[in-house]
Protein backbone atom coordinates (compact mmCIF):
# COMPACT_ATOMS: atom_id res chain seq x y z
CA UNK A 1 0.00 0.00 0.00
CA UNK A 2 1.54 3.55 -0.84
CA UNK A 3 1.93 5.07 2.66
CA UNK A 4 1.70 8.56 1.65
CA UNK A 5 -2.62 8.14 1.31
CA UNK A 6 -3.26 4.62 1.97
CA UNK A 7 -4.05 3.80 -1.87
CA UNK A 8 -2.54 1.25 -3.69
CA UNK A 9 0.88 2.52 -5.16
CA UNK A 10 -0.45 0.66 -9.07
CA UNK A 11 -3.93 0.97 -10.16
CA UNK A 12 -5.74 -1.06 -12.80
CA UNK A 13 -8.74 -0.73 -14.59
CA UNK A 14 -10.05 -2.99 -17.78
CA UNK A 15 -12.28 -2.01 -20.64
CA UNK A 16 -12.44 -3.44 -23.63
CA UNK A 17 -9.81 -5.96 -23.87
CA UNK A 18 -7.58 -2.86 -22.51
CA UNK A 19 -5.92 -3.30 -19.15
CA UNK A 20 -4.67 0.33 -17.99
CA UNK A 21 -1.96 0.32 -15.05
CA UNK A 22 -1.61 3.81 -13.31
CA UNK A 23 1.07 4.38 -11.01
CA UNK A 24 -0.11 6.39 -8.11
CA UNK A 25 2.14 7.81 -5.69
CA UNK A 26 1.90 10.95 -7.05
CA UNK A 27 2.96 12.87 -3.86
CA UNK A 28 6.29 11.25 -4.64
CA UNK A 29 6.03 11.52 -8.28
CA UNK A 30 5.78 8.40 -8.99
CA UNK A 31 9.30 7.24 -7.80
CA UNK A 32 9.79 3.46 -7.66
CA UNK A 33 10.07 2.37 -4.87
CA UNK A 34 10.37 -1.51 -4.00
CA UNK A 35 6.67 -1.58 -3.07
CA UNK A 36 5.34 -0.33 -6.65
CA UNK A 37 7.90 -2.25 -8.36
CA UNK A 38 6.45 -5.20 -6.97
CA UNK A 39 2.98 -3.81 -7.08
CA UNK A 40 3.69 -3.36 -10.99
CA UNK A 41 5.59 -7.12 -11.68
CA UNK A 42 2.27 -8.79 -9.91
CA UNK A 43 -0.27 -6.76 -11.93
CA UNK A 44 1.72 -7.66 -15.34
CA UNK A 45 1.82 -11.29 -14.10
CA UNK A 46 -2.25 -10.74 -13.64
CA UNK A 47 -2.21 -9.07 -17.07
CA UNK A 48 -0.37 -12.25 -18.49
CA UNK A 49 -2.77 -14.80 -17.43
CA UNK A 50 -5.94 -12.86 -18.27
CA UNK A 51 -7.21 -13.57 -21.64
CA UNK A 52 -9.75 -11.38 -22.18
CA UNK A 53 -6.99 -8.60 -22.05
CA UNK A 54 -5.48 -7.96 -25.26
CA UNK A 55 -3.39 -5.05 -24.38
CA UNK A 56 -1.55 -2.98 -21.22
CA UNK A 57 -1.48 0.36 -21.37
CA UNK A 58 1.02 1.84 -18.61
CA UNK A 59 -0.24 5.70 -17.21
CA UNK A 60 0.50 7.69 -14.40
CA UNK A 61 -1.39 10.33 -11.99
CA UNK A 62 -0.07 13.54 -10.88
CA UNK A 63 2.54 15.69 -12.13
CA UNK A 64 4.90 13.48 -13.41
CA UNK A 65 5.20 10.59 -14.92
CA UNK A 66 7.83 8.80 -13.26
CA UNK A 67 10.94 9.79 -11.39
CA UNK A 68 12.81 7.05 -11.57
CA UNK A 69 13.93 5.37 -8.43
CA UNK A 70 13.02 6.70 -5.12
CA UNK A 71 15.82 8.27 -3.70
CA UNK A 72 14.56 8.98 -0.59
CA UNK A 73 14.65 4.62 -0.01
CA UNK A 74 17.55 4.64 -1.87
CA UNK A 75 19.61 7.14 0.78
CA UNK A 76 18.14 5.68 3.90
CA UNK A 77 19.92 2.43 2.82
CA UNK A 78 23.21 3.73 3.31
CA UNK A 79 25.85 1.50 2.18
CA UNK A 80 24.62 -1.62 2.36
CA UNK A 81 25.37 -3.52 -1.54
CA UNK A 82 23.37 -6.36 -0.85
CA UNK A 83 20.19 -4.21 -0.36
CA UNK A 84 21.12 -2.01 -3.23
CA UNK A 85 21.87 -4.76 -5.38
CA UNK A 86 18.24 -5.98 -4.51
CA UNK A 87 17.16 -2.67 -6.12
CA UNK A 88 18.72 -2.69 -9.18
CA UNK A 89 17.95 -6.39 -9.55
CA UNK A 90 13.92 -5.79 -8.94
CA UNK A 91 13.96 -2.76 -11.01
CA UNK A 92 15.61 -5.27 -13.97
CA UNK A 93 13.04 -7.94 -13.17
CA UNK A 94 10.49 -5.06 -14.04
CA UNK A 95 11.48 -4.22 -16.67
CA UNK A 96 12.20 -7.62 -18.40
CA UNK A 97 8.74 -8.76 -17.27
CA UNK A 98 7.17 -6.10 -19.15
CA UNK A 99 8.81 -6.89 -22.15
CA UNK A 100 8.00 -10.84 -21.52
CA UNK A 101 4.41 -10.15 -21.18
CA UNK A 102 2.71 -11.58 -24.04
CA UNK A 103 0.35 -8.64 -24.44
CA UNK A 104 2.08 -5.37 -26.15
CA UNK A 105 2.37 -2.36 -23.76
CA UNK A 106 1.64 0.99 -24.49
CA UNK A 107 3.46 4.18 -22.59
CA UNK A 108 0.54 6.98 -21.76
CA UNK A 109 3.13 9.90 -20.76
CA UNK A 110 1.35 13.00 -19.59
CA UNK A 111 4.25 14.56 -18.16
CA UNK A 112 8.29 13.87 -17.23
CA UNK A 113 9.82 10.32 -17.35
CA UNK A 114 13.39 10.28 -15.73
CA UNK A 115 15.96 8.00 -14.80
CA UNK A 116 14.34 4.80 -14.47
CA UNK A 117 10.82 6.19 -15.44
CA UNK A 118 11.97 7.03 -18.92
CA UNK A 119 13.60 3.55 -19.05
CA UNK A 120 10.10 2.45 -18.67
CA UNK A 121 9.11 4.74 -21.51
CA UNK A 122 12.26 2.99 -23.31
CA UNK A 123 10.83 -0.52 -22.67
CA UNK A 124 7.29 0.11 -23.01
CA UNK A 125 6.79 -1.45 -27.05
CA UNK A 126 5.12 1.90 -28.03
CA UNK A 127 4.65 4.90 -26.36
CA UNK A 128 2.56 8.32 -26.81
CA UNK A 129 3.35 11.37 -24.82
CA UNK A 130 1.80 14.13 -24.23
CA UNK A 131 3.77 17.49 -26.47
CA UNK A 132 4.70 18.66 -22.42
CA UNK A 133 6.55 15.70 -21.61
CA UNK A 134 9.80 15.64 -20.83
CA UNK A 135 12.47 13.15 -20.98
CA UNK A 136 15.63 12.31 -19.44
CA UNK A 137 18.78 10.27 -17.29
CA UNK A 138 19.96 12.56 -15.11
CA UNK A 139 21.59 10.58 -12.68
CA UNK A 140 24.93 12.35 -13.96
CA UNK A 141 23.80 15.46 -12.47
CA UNK A 142 23.96 13.41 -8.88
CA UNK A 143 27.17 11.35 -9.33
CA UNK A 144 24.85 8.16 -10.39
CA UNK A 145 25.06 7.32 -13.96
CA UNK A 146 22.03 6.31 -15.26
CA UNK A 147 23.66 2.78 -15.93
CA UNK A 148 20.38 0.69 -16.02
CA UNK A 149 18.01 3.23 -17.72
CA UNK A 150 20.87 3.06 -20.01
CA UNK A 151 20.17 -0.66 -21.39
CA UNK A 152 16.23 0.11 -22.71
CA UNK A 153 17.60 3.61 -23.97
CA UNK A 154 20.70 2.66 -26.10
CA UNK A 155 17.65 -0.38 -27.94
CA UNK A 156 16.01 2.61 -29.16
CA UNK A 157 17.50 5.80 -29.55
CA UNK A 158 20.95 6.18 -31.66
CA UNK A 159 23.90 6.16 -29.59
CA UNK A 160 25.20 9.84 -30.07
CA UNK A 161 21.68 11.00 -29.06
CA UNK A 162 21.50 8.62 -26.20
CA UNK A 163 25.22 9.14 -24.92
CA UNK A 164 24.58 12.76 -24.69
CA UNK A 165 21.23 12.23 -22.53
CA UNK A 166 23.43 10.02 -20.41
CA UNK A 167 27.04 12.36 -20.22
CA UNK A 168 24.81 16.00 -19.79
CA UNK A 169 21.56 14.82 -17.70
CA UNK A 170 19.54 17.49 -20.01
CA UNK A 171 15.55 16.57 -20.88
CA UNK A 172 14.49 16.07 -23.83
CA UNK A 173 11.27 17.42 -25.22
CA UNK A 174 8.43 14.71 -26.79
CA UNK A 175 9.05 16.04 -30.06
CA UNK A 176 12.83 15.14 -30.15
CA UNK A 177 12.06 12.09 -28.70
CA UNK A 178 9.57 10.64 -31.67
CA UNK A 179 12.06 12.21 -33.69
CA UNK A 180 14.72 9.98 -32.19
CA UNK A 181 12.36 6.81 -31.62
CA UNK A 182 12.24 6.91 -27.69
CA UNK A 183 8.25 7.15 -28.69
CA UNK A 184 5.71 6.67 -31.15
CA UNK A 185 3.86 10.14 -31.33
CA UNK A 186 3.73 13.03 -29.62
CA UNK A 187 0.34 14.42 -29.64
CA UNK A 188 -1.28 18.27 -27.62
CA UNK A 189 -2.25 17.10 -24.05
CA UNK A 190 -6.07 16.81 -25.16
CA UNK A 191 -5.54 14.45 -27.59
CA UNK A 192 -3.44 11.91 -25.63
CA UNK A 193 -6.30 9.45 -23.88
CA UNK A 194 -7.85 9.62 -27.57
CA UNK A 195 -4.71 8.78 -29.24
CA UNK A 196 -3.54 5.62 -26.55
CA UNK A 197 -7.37 4.41 -27.04
CA UNK A 198 -7.42 4.13 -30.96
CA UNK A 199 -3.77 2.25 -30.68
CA UNK A 200 -4.68 0.36 -28.15
CA UNK A 201 -8.37 -0.92 -29.80
CA UNK A 202 -6.28 -1.36 -33.29
CA UNK A 203 -3.83 -3.86 -31.89
CA UNK A 204 -6.56 -5.36 -29.55
CA UNK A 205 -8.95 -6.27 -32.60
CA UNK A 206 -5.88 -8.04 -33.89
CA UNK A 207 -5.57 -11.86 -33.09
CA UNK A 208 -4.22 -12.25 -29.70
CA UNK A 209 -2.27 -15.42 -30.24
CA UNK A 210 -0.76 -13.88 -33.26
CA UNK A 211 0.43 -10.43 -31.18
CA UNK A 212 1.99 -12.43 -28.48
CA UNK A 213 4.07 -14.72 -31.29
CA UNK A 214 4.89 -11.65 -32.96
CA UNK A 215 5.81 -9.79 -29.61
CA UNK A 216 7.98 -12.92 -28.45
CA UNK A 217 10.11 -12.75 -32.11
CA UNK A 218 10.65 -9.29 -31.91
CA UNK A 219 12.48 -9.16 -29.04
CA UNK A 220 14.47 -12.85 -29.70
CA UNK A 221 15.27 -11.69 -33.20
CA UNK A 222 16.82 -8.10 -31.83
CA UNK A 223 19.94 -9.94 -30.02
CA UNK A 224 20.93 -12.55 -33.06
CA UNK A 225 23.00 -11.88 -36.05
CA UNK A 226 21.42 -11.54 -39.10
CA UNK A 227 21.41 -15.26 -40.60
CA UNK A 228 20.37 -16.04 -37.10
CA UNK A 229 17.96 -13.96 -36.88
CA UNK A 230 16.07 -15.33 -40.14
CA UNK A 231 16.63 -19.04 -39.36
CA UNK A 232 14.37 -17.97 -35.99
CA UNK A 233 12.12 -15.89 -37.80
CA UNK A 234 11.19 -18.59 -40.52
CA UNK A 235 11.20 -21.21 -37.95
CA UNK A 236 8.19 -18.57 -36.08
CA UNK A 237 6.58 -18.04 -39.20
CA UNK A 238 5.74 -21.89 -39.86
CA UNK A 239 5.14 -22.37 -36.26
CA UNK A 240 2.29 -18.92 -36.70
CA UNK A 241 1.41 -20.35 -39.99
CA UNK A 242 0.13 -23.36 -38.45
CA UNK A 243 -2.08 -22.03 -36.48
CA UNK A 244 -5.71 -21.25 -36.71
CA UNK A 245 -6.21 -17.88 -36.57
CA UNK A 246 -3.60 -17.32 -39.22
CA UNK A 247 -5.19 -19.75 -41.57
CA UNK A 248 -8.58 -17.88 -40.25
CA UNK A 249 -6.92 -14.77 -41.31
CA UNK A 250 -5.63 -16.04 -44.54
CA UNK A 251 -9.07 -17.50 -45.44
CA UNK A 252 -11.17 -14.04 -44.40
CA UNK A 253 -8.24 -12.10 -46.69
CA UNK A 254 -9.46 -14.04 -49.39
CA UNK A 255 -13.14 -14.01 -48.84
CA UNK A 256 -13.09 -10.63 -48.15
CA UNK A 257 -14.70 -10.71 -44.43
CA UNK A 258 -13.80 -9.69 -41.32
CA UNK A 259 -11.73 -12.65 -39.53
CA UNK A 260 -12.91 -14.19 -35.87
CA UNK A 261 -10.23 -15.32 -33.85
CA UNK A 262 -10.66 -17.50 -31.56
CA UNK A 263 -6.66 -16.82 -29.90
CA UNK A 264 -5.56 -20.41 -30.83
Amino acid sequence: MNAMNGAPPVLREDRDGIATLTLNRPAARNALSMDMMAALIDAFDAIDADHSVKVAVLAAEGPAFCAGHDLKELRAIGEDGERLGAIFARCSHLMLRMQSLRQPVIARVHAMATAAGCQLVATADLAVAAEGARFATPGVNIGLFCSTPMVALTRNVPRKQAMEMLLTGEAMDAATAERYGLINRAVPADALDATVHEMAARIASKSPLTLSIGKEAFYAQVEKTTQEAYNYASAVMTRNMLAKDAQEGVGAFIEKRHPVWCGC
